[in-house]
C-alpha cells in the first residue's frame, strides 16, 4: 500500500562534514607525531679526474688557495686584502694576457676564499676560469 501518493522519494545524502572532522583530526596528529630529522652534515665525494695531465699552457694564471686563507698566484704568495686589490694583482700576474684562471682550492678551504678568487677574475676581466681536480690514484 503505498499511503503518501504524488510525493517523490528524496535520495539520501551523504553528510561529508564528519568525514572532514574526522581527517582534519588525523591529520593534526600525525603531524605532531611525525619527527623531523635534520641532516648537520653531507657526504660528498669530490671529483677526481681519470685523464692525462694537460700540458702547461704559457696564459696559464694558477691560483693556489690553502686552508688557512693564503693566496699564490702562479706559485707567488700574494696578501689579500680585499677582492679588487686581488683583482690587481691578477691582472699584474697575467701581464695584459687573457689567461685561464686555474683555481687550485684545498679541500678544507673555505668556499668564500674560493668565491673571492672567481669574483677577483671577473672584476680583471678574465672569462675563463676553470678549478684543478687531483688524478685518481692507480689501485
Amino acid at each position: 500500500m503505498n499511503f503518501r501518493r504524488g510525493q517523490k522519494r528524496e535520495d539520501p545524502e551523504i553528510n561529508l562534514i564528519p568525514f572532514i572532522d574526522v581527517l582534519l583530526v588525523i591529520l593534526i596528529f600525525l603531524m605532531i607525531t611525525t619527527t623531523y630529522s635534520k641532516f648537520t652534515e653531507l657526504k660528498i665525494t669530490l671529483p677526481t679526474a681519470d685523464a692525462e695531465k694537460a700540458v702547461e699552457q704559457p696564459d696559464d694564471l694558477n691560483v693556489t688557495v690553502d686552508a688557512k686563507g693564503n693566496y699564490t698566484l702562479n706559485g707567488t704568495p700574494v696578501s689579500f686584502r680585499d677582492v679588487p686589490g686581488l683583482a690587481v694583482n691578477m691582472k699584474a700576474a697575467a701581464k695584459g694576457a687573457n689567461p685561464v684562471v686555474k683555481i687550485n682550492a684545498d679541500q678544507f678551504a673555505m668556499h668564500q676564499m674560493v668565491i673571492n678568487v672567481m669574483e677577483a677574475a671577473r672584476i680583471a676581466g678574465f672569462d675563463r676560469v676553470t678549478f684543478e681536480a687531483q688524478t685518481a690514484q692507480a689501485k
